[in-house]
């Protein structure tokens, strides 16, 4: 008799979390799926939410995904890892640590990739419905340009940059860290041109040069297209710290290109963001009217 007031005391809670809540169009939304969207919610807006918004938001999901379905828009298991995985390295945290983070914090990796799936699916959904009246031409963007009394010819420009990291071990005391970090400042006090800078680099221990990559200025984020407008070529950038060590970057050239400039691509953005949340919210209102939702 014990052994069973014990079991029913333990089995209670999962029963309780199982409960269907809500049915949307078929699919169950659980009292699980309300606490942990809840927790998502809350703290990634840094703000309470209330249960009405939560049920809201997981309905909208349950509908987005059965939509994408219909016109046969489906994401993979792999690309919601991938996004998921994007997601931790932003942190500069494996995905494995990421999952673990979101566990502490009363969130399961799981519920996290299913608001993923359904913000992924809608995305799709969306550009392939309305592709033609999302696209922002350049008259578009010379219009807003102009009444922003921004020259319309802004530069941007294309960089070559050389990775350059100074590894430092994970777990490594303050006092490695220090010498690292003067590792650094004294191969950028030598680091005078690529020619012979990279050659340096590379014939030092504990110092990796990867691959050249090239980006645009309107690619980078803001602070980071400032440091590289400041950095002059052939030198490297200050160290930042990184998952593998102190990293730098080592500008091996600098060209202007005309062809679109943060400026440009900051309108673009914004002009397609405000059409695109537009025809999202309409098309959202849709498919609502039509939707069976049922609460228990």
């Amino acid at each position: 008799m014990a052994c069973a007031i014990v079991a029913a005391s333990l089995l209670a809670p999962a029963l309780a979390s199982a409960q269907v809540a809500v049915i949307a169009n078929g699919s169950p939304i659980t009292e699980l799926d309300i606490y942990q969207r809840t927790k998502l919610m809350s703290t990634s807006s840094n703000k309470p939410v209330t249960r009405a918004q939560v049920i809201q938001e997981l309905i909208d999901d349950r509908l987005k995904i059965a939509k994408g379905r219909i016109y046969g828009v489906e994401v993979t298991d792999a690309e919601i890892d991938g996004a998921f995985e994007s997601m931790a390295k932003r942190q500069n945290i494996s995905p494995q640590q990421f999952a673990q983070a979101l566990d502490r914090a009363g969130i399961s990796a799981n519920a996290l990739k299913a608001r993923l799936r359904a913000e992924m699916t809608w995305t799709q959904l969306v550009r392939g419905r309305y592709g033609t009246s999302l696209q922002v031409g350049d008259a578009d963007v010379a219009s807003a340009l102009r009444s922003r009394n921004e020259a319309e010819s802004s530069v941007a420009y294309v960089y070559t940059l050389y990775p350059v990291i100074v590894v430092v071990p994970s777990g490594s005391s303050g006092a490695v860290i220090d010498s690292k970090r003067q590792m650094a400042e004294n191969l950028r006090s030598r680091f005078e041109s690529c020619k012979t800078g990279l050659p340096l680099a590379r014939s030092l221990r504990d110092v990796a040069v990867r691959e050249p990559i090239t980006k645009s200025s309107a690619d980078l984020p803001e602070p980071f297209r400032d440091l590289l407008a400041k950095l002059e070529i052939g030198r490297l950038s200050s160290p930042d710290v990184t998952s593998q060590g102190l990293q730098m970057y080592a500008l091996c050239d600098k060209k202007e290109n005309t062809a679109d400039s943060p400026a440009k691509r900051e309108i673009r953005e914004k002009i397609f963001s405000t059409r695109y949340e537009a025809e999202s919210k309409k098309f959202l209102e849709e498919i609502r009217r039509s939707a069976m939702i049922e609460y228990k």
